[in-house]
């Protein structure tokens, strides 16, 4: 479905939550969690501009807060007044920002290697990023055939996942695309910069973070500052897992979901 900002989909039955992917990446990043999901909530899963199926529009902001400004109003347009939300990196930020600002609409927030929990912001993109994307752009074309080689698969993902061996063709081809193709993934770093996540989150919303312990895209020794995280937060580290928990752990990370939201099992 494509409503006035981004396109979004919608599957399963029971109290709404919102899915929000990651920089360079897509809504098909959270494919390997939906299906038990959905038994229990209303996913909502969205492109954020640039990504996936929705287009990059000059008139957005890029940066998280407004961002989740603007997932709010798409929730308003589905009917949805009080939700879930779970976010993966940068989606993860957002969700935090959403949380922050609007109390009243959201029940509870699990964050999943969230960005934004650095002491000093960055003032510029980082290089080796810039590469990848880069990389990713020139190879888009031969991704399909590139990545039926466990060699392409190594070099493409083990940096995201220690075990970048058990993802399935399917899940990296996914990954391949959406950053190949997200015009949005340059505005979005440029969203980030001289900025980080510090404001408080009401008691009452039950949050809980996740990290993996093999996570080389935000490390632990520069973007993991606990103290920025809301005081109440759950906060968790999760072996063999790297930057993309919905992948390597997959029923650990849909078992905090439901229990963060107060769902039984």
């Amino acid at each position: 479905m494509a409503t006035k900002r981004f396109w979004s989909e919608v599957t399963g039955e029971g109290e709404p939550l919102l899915l929000i992917h990651g920089m360079g990446s897509a809504s098909t990043a959270w494919k390997l969690i939906t299906p038990k999901l959905a038994k229990k909530f209303q996913i909502i899963t969205v492109d954020l501009p640039g990504h996936g199926n929705t287009p990059l529009l000059e008139s957005q902001p890029m940066d998280p807060v407004s961002l989740g400004s603007t997932l709010v109003g798409m929730m308003d347009a589905y009917g949805i007044g009080k939700f879930h939300i779970s976010g993966n990196s940068f989606g993860g930020w957002i969700a935090l920002e959403i949380a922050a600002k609007y109390p009243d609409r959201i029940k509870s927030v699990v964050a999943l290697a969230p960005a934004g929990l650095w002491l000093t912001p960055f003032t510029n993109r980082l290089q080796l990023s810039a590469q990848s994307k880069y990389l990713a752009t020139a190879l888009r074309a031969i991704a399909p055939i590139v990545l039926r080689f466990e060699i392409g698969r190594k070099i493409g993902f083990q940096l995201v996942s220690p075990k970048w061996q058990s993802l399935s063709y399917e899940t990296c081809l996914d990954a391949a695309l959406a950053m190949g193709n997200a015009r949005g993934y340059f505005p979005a770093w440029e969203g980030t910069l001289k900025r980080r996540f510090d404001k408080e989150i009401s008691e009452k919303i039950p949050v809980t973070i996740i990290f993996g312990d093999s996570d080389n895209t935000l490390p632990i020794r520069t973007s993991q500052e606990r103290s920025l995280a809301p005081k109440h937060a759950k906060w968790i580290v999760l072996p063999n897992c790297g930057h993309a928990p919905m992948w390597d752990r997959v029923p650990e990370v849909c078992a905090e979901i439901i229990d963060t939201a107060g769902i039984s099992k």
